[in-house]
């Protein structure tokens, strides 16, 4: 299967929206509860930024999801290390488009200077904590019982990788 990574552009967020309201109501990969508006989407997935970006990913020249590198923390001394997301969309899920977008995003991330990538992950998703220790991440934190979704208490847990 094909793989291309499109920089995303002002009318892709209604397929991201899209999306990303899946998972929102279907799954514990984002601790939202309630669909988010356009807006909301914008102010935490990087659009236009001259350092962290932002990439449909698409297989056979059709949409399949959505990939990005976003700051870890709004000061300066962490300017060495971004978090990065992935979200497919369910029927592309475990295909091992998972196992080419790793990749590309830390081929971007070390063009930029980012020297540590970080995945923040709900602790009951099997599948993208393997494709994280798959592809050469450490857990590196545990955090315990912190969220609440669909009445069942959930755990996150946090994966690194030092890529330069």
């Amino acid at each position: 299967m094909k793989i291309e990574f499109v920089d995303i552009t002002e009318q892709d967020f209604e397929i991201i929206k899209e999306i990303y309201d899946y998972y929102i109501e279907n799954s514990t990969s984002t601790y939202y509860t309630e669909k988010i508006t356009i807006k909301e989407l914008k102010e935490f997935i990087p659009f236009q930024n001259k350092k962290y970006k932002s990439f449909l990913i698409k297989a056979e020249n059709e949409c399949c999801g959505f990939c990005y590198i976003s700051q870890y923390k709004k000061r300066q001394a962490y300017d060495r290390t971004a978090e990065i997301s992935i979200y497919l969309k369910t029927e592309y899920t475990g295909k091992g488009i998972g196992n080419t977008v790793l990749p590309f995003l830390e081929k971007v991330a070390q063009d930029i200077g980012i020297s540590v990538l970080i995945g923040i992950i709900s602790g009951d998703n099997e599948n993208s904590i393997k494709l994280f220790e798959i592809n050469g991440y450490e857990k590196c934190g545990h955090f315990k019982q912190i969220g609440e979704k669909f009445n069942k208490i959930l755990d996150v847990v946090s994966y690194q990788k030092i890529i330069q």
